[in-house]
């Protein structure tokens, strides 16, 4: 492939749109993903299996010159949009893909994670109509070593261990990301902290975290 070559694809290309609904809003879910033919179908698999069905599915590839667009294109009735092309890294793609999303919720799911439930979106749709005034949630996260849960924001001046774990567990109202702004490129490992604090300190946004 032609590292300068920009390829995509989805159902939005055949102008099939998807919106949200009075009972159900649009999630969007955004996949950044590099060469990772290994666990992507995997992951994708978690996502069209969910009992929720109002979602939208972005997925951002940096290039990848293993199988991984053949897996795409295998999964594309399935996908509303994705785009390779050669970025600046995982935050980059991110941020491409809060630009692409249509939700009213944004969630990240990277390719080599996956939803332990087939109900995830739809805790997820719960824990938002349950909580109006909250702006993003924290769900649990199952490592290799143990089960990650629980929000402590006031933790977040002198430790990483606020909250259960960006990417997967991480859903926010596309209303408040925007008053967060795009993840910053210039922080190469550590644009999510960032992120965070500018969400929980600058902005003063709510959350909660959910098990």
């Amino acid at each position: 492939m032609n590292k300068n070559k920009i390829l995509k694809g989805g159902l939005r290309e055949k102008k099939i749109f998807k919106n949200s609904e009075s009972s159900k809003p649009l999630i969007s879910i955004i996949t950044p993903v590099l060469n990772n033919e290994m666990h992507l179908q995997e992951c994708l698999n978690s996502l069209h299996n969910q009992t929720y069905s109002n979602y939208e599915h972005i997925i951002i590839d940096g290039g990848s010159l293993d199988k991984t667009l053949k897996i795409i294109n295998d999964n594309e009735n399935k996908i509303d949009f994705w785009i390779s092309k050669k970025d600046k890294g995982i935050y980059d793609a991110f941020n491409q893909g809060m630009n692409f999303s249509r939700g009213d919720i944004i969630g990240f799911l990277n390719s080599d994670d996956y939803y332990y439930s087939n109900q995830t979106l739809n805790y997820v749709a719960e824990a938002f109509k349950n909580n109006k005034n909250i702006d993003f949630i924290f769900g649990p996260v199952k490592k290799h070593w143990g089960l990650l849960y629980g929000y402590k924001p006031w933790k977040i001046h002198f430790s990483w261990g606020f909250y259960s774990s960006h990417s997967t567990g991480f859903f926010i109202k596309t209303s408040s990301a925007k008053k967060v702004g795009l993840y910053n490129l210039k922080y190469k490992y550590s644009s999510d902290y960032d992120y965070f604090f500018r969400m929980i300190v600058k902005e003063k946004l709510k959350g909660i975290g959910v098990s």
